[in-house]
Order: structure tokens, then sequence, then C-alpha cells
């Protein structure tokens, strides 16, 4: 992970970015992360996070993160986007 670390810090450094904007980056990011990892939920989230609740809602305002798009890539899409599973289901029941 070190290895992929540097070789982005490189990356960064060489195209130009500011600070602030690859510190920003990092932190939407790693917010992003820990919220999916908690399906959304902010209280469980800032828990991890060593933070409190509102802290973290204010961060995600500031880095200009929404809860509601986070949430929206948790929900299944919709039946006709599915994949078919009947088929594995009736080979699934004989074996």
């Amino acid at each position: 992970m070190r290895r992929e670390l540097d070789s982005l810090v490189t990356q960064m450094h060489s195209s130009g970015i500011r600070y602030e904007d690859a510190v920003g980056e990092f932190k939407k990011q790693f917010l992003r992360e820990v919220l999916v990892a908690h399906r959304g939920n902010q209280c469980k989230a800032a828990e991890e996070l060593g933070m409190h609740r509102n802290t973290l809602s204010r961060t995600m305002a500031e880095l200009g993160l929404n809860l509601a798009e986070v949430r929206a890539t948790l929900k299944r899409p919709p039946r006709s986007e599915r994949p078919v599973l009947s088929a594995a289901r009736s080979v699934y029941r004989q074996g």
C-alpha cells in the first residue's frame, strides 16, 4: 500500500495538483469509503473515524460530499437491470 501511495503522490505532484486540492480529494474519497461501508449511516461512520457526527456532516459539506449520492450507489438496480438468476437457482436446487 505504501508503494501505491508513493506512486499516487508522485503522479499528483507531476501533474501540478495543489496541496489543498490533493488533501481535499483524499478526505472526500476516504469519507466516501467509510460511509459506503456503513451504508450511509453517519453516526457509525463518525464513530469509526473518531469524530463527532456534526463534525463529519460539516466536513462533508465543506468537501461537497453529498450523502444522497453515496446512498444512491448502495441502492439495488431496477428489476429490468438485474441479472437473471433463475437458471442458477434451479441448478443449485437440483444439486
